[in-house]
């Protein structure tokens, strides 16, 4: 593993933290995930299984730490293995047909909703609530973190591209 990209990485993962500590609450005080966006946006820029790993059980550990959902530290500890490795495989499968500025929100999008799906079947599982919580849950919160994570991509994934291209500290 290069350094320079687990630097990168460990700096997108602290950005997340942040951008998750500041996100004001949607819905009965559920608040979107935005280290997602960062994870994302670290497998984007370097889409090799040894540091999806990495990057998806260090979101996972600081995700858990600074959840307030309940269940939620035993359901991020699942959610961003299972989320990373299906981000990676859609991306690995779809990067050479499609354009990256397109693809990166269109799976950011799908990879909320694969995480919120897993994270809410998880927590909903561990607090016994499995009858009927799950849809309007989804729908009030898994559905508007999607769109604030692809709205932050969309924004934010041609910056960090056209930076990594300039200063030339990896090959992206």
């Amino acid at each position: 593993m290069k350094t320079r990209v687990l630097v990168i990485l460990s700096l997108l993962v602290a950005i997340g933290a942040v951008l998750h500590a500041v996100m004001p609450p949607l819905l009965f005080g559920m608040k979107p995930d935005m280290l997602l966006a960062m994870m994302f946006l670290g497998i984007l820029l370097f889409p090799k299984p040894k540091y999806v790993i990495l990057l998806a059980l260090a979101t996972g550990i600081v995700s858990a730490l600074t959840t307030d959902a309940p269940g939620g530290q035993i359901a991020n500890m699942i959610d961003k293995p299972i989320t990373a490795f299906a981000f990676l495989g859609l991306f690995v499968l779809v990067r050479k047909a499609v354009n990256v500025n397109i693809t990166a929100p269109v799976l950011t999008a799908i990879g909320t909703i694969i995480s919120g799906s897993v994270f809410l079947s998880v927590t909903l599982f561990v607090l016994g609530l499995m009858e009927g919580g799950f849809f309007a849950l989804f729908v009030g919160i898994v559905l508007p973190a999607a769109a604030v994570n692809t709205i932050v991509m969309i924004v934010i994934y041609p910056i960090v591209r056209s930076i990594m291209k300039r200063t030339n500290p990896i090959t992206v």
